[in-house]
């Protein structure tokens, strides 16, 4: 047998993917026998990428993440914990939690770097509202306060499944094929004020925003809920497909 034929073959099958960078957390976790601050990602989102015909690869927020998204194909910025009120020039309410600074700096940097490329881009709750307050926009730091409910995030490390609009004739409609999903939430905060040059493409029948993309980019789209914990692969192929191109 020609395993070196093998090899070559192999190594150009796998460049037809699409090189996805996929943002991580740093947190302190428990696998094993190890108790350590570990960085680390929901399986569900690289199982998605690969579902959908590319290859993730993790960007710590370490080192200088921004530097690589030349080397990309596309990115995802992940859920996670709060982004710094100071962000947006608001004092932190209590509810604010779990706020990584050096999180926070790696992802504004990419988000930055990759519009300034058109490089195609998804954020994902958390990596919305990064988008959003990178392009100048704030937050509602706790959306009970101003929705009146907890429907958003029912009770910690339950996803909660909310029926959201998309906007008539919008590119996320389009993208979909629909004008309404249900898709599983899981965040306390929300878009208060809306970043320059984005436009709203879903939102929640109680008037939270749930989409949002950069007006004129090649494929540059923020939605809240996390279509990762989901069975619908469209983001992710559409995502994919913009990254071919790229």
């Amino acid at each position: 047998m020609n395993y070196g034929s093998a090899a070559i073959s192999t190594r150009a099958e796998s460049t037809m993917r699409p090189v996805i960078g996929v943002s991580c957390y740093v947190e302190r976790a428990q696998y094993t026998v190890w108790d350590l601050e570990v960085a680390l990602l929901p399986r569900m989102y690289v199982q998605k990428i690969v579902d959908a015909g590319g290859q993730p690869v993790l960007l710590p927020p370490e080192g200088d993440p921004a530097s690589l998204v030349e080397r990309l194909d596309g990115l995802i910025l992940a859920g996670g914990g709060d982004i710094s009120p100071w962000r947006y020039s608001e004092p932190p309410d209590t509810r604010t939690g779990y706020v990584r600074e050096f999180r926070d700096d790696a992802e504004f940097a990419l988000v930055q770097a990759a519009l300034a490329i058109d490089l195609p881009f998804l954020g994902v709750c958390r990596g919305m509202q990064i988008l959003n307050v990178a392009l100048g926009g704030s937050l509602h730091q706790h959306l009970p306060d101003v929705v009146g409910h907890t429907d958003h995030a029912p009770e910690p490390g339950v996803f909660g499944v909310m029926r959201t609009l998309l906007t008539e004739g919008g590119s996320l409609a389009k993208i979909l094929d629909a004008d309404e999903v249900m898709v599983p939430h899981y965040h306390h905060q929300g878009i208060k004020r809306l970043g320059e040059g984005l436009v709203v493409t879903a939102v929640h029948t109680d008037g939270v925003i749930e989409g949002i993309e950069v007006e004129g980019a090649g494929f540059a789209h923020g939605v809240q809920w996390h279509p990762e914990a989901g069975q619908d692969l469209t983001l992710f192929y559409a995502l994919v497909e913009a990254a071919k191109g790229s």
